[in-house]
């Protein structure tokens, strides 16, 4: 019976990151508001909302910051610190600053997580300063990704933007602790198999990471 369960896991675990990578392929939507600036804090709200669950690189990136923390000493900083450098890239991007390579970076971002949690053994516990480490460059890649949030929002009034910035606040940090505890099961319930799903959640993060990455014009 056990063999059985194993090799169900392991079959659908195989397909996901193949459909994944498709799906990251065809995905073009990055604004909930079918490109519309939100013009109130309701729709503001809506689009905050589904910007980091509609453009896949994003989600890809959440999710994979809140598995990475599972079993880490603080490890819930990883995904704190890319919500609140998200922030701070949006306030980046109203000011008129221009970053470079904006969408290479935020495709580069995932790859690299993904290949975080393609290392990651077991979803074991890893020392302070490597959560740091992680921190770190999540805050970095938050700058990136924050900004490109920033596109869908110039222009619009400042209950929408305070709205919007709630909204994608809120999703990537429901996102990221959603990750970390199914992850959490996944290290306490199939500990065995914990390695094996977290390589291939990895790999799929990266598949994803470099559908964009190649895509990028």
């Amino acid at each position: 019976m056990k063999i059985i369960f194993r090799q169900s896991w392991t079959k659908i675990l195989t397909i996901v990151p193949i459909f994944l990578l498709i799906f990251a392929s065809k995905t073009l939507a990055h604004h909930a508001m079918a490109g519309q600036t939100p013009d109130n804090f309701w729709n503001g709200f809506l689009s905050g909302l589904a910007h980091p669950v509609i453009g896949l690189d994003h989600l890809a990136f959440v999710v994979a910051s809140g598995l990475i923390a599972v079993g880490m000493e603080q490890g819930l900083l990883i995904p704190l610190a890319f919500a609140i450098a998200t922030l701070i890239g949006t306030g980046i991007h109203l000011q008129g600053i221009n970053l470079l390579f904006p969408e290479g970076i935020v495709a580069l971002s995932v790859v690299i997580f993904g290949v975080v949690l393609t290392l990651k053994k077991g979803l074991q516990t890893h020392s302070n300063l490597y959560t740091i480490a992680l921190a770190t460059l999540a805050m970095i890649a938050g700058i990136f990704h924050g900004y490109a949030y920033g596109e869908s929002i110039i222009g619009a009034r400042v209950a929408a933007l305070v709205a919007y910035l709630i909204g994608f606040t809120v999703i990537q940090l429901a996102i990221a602790s959603g990750a970390f505890f199914l992850g959490s099961v996944i290290k306490e319930k199939l500990a065995k198999q914990a390695t094996l799903i977290s390589k291939l959640i990895g790999l799929a993060i990266m598949a994803i990471g470099t559908t964009f990455l190649v895509g990028i014009k």
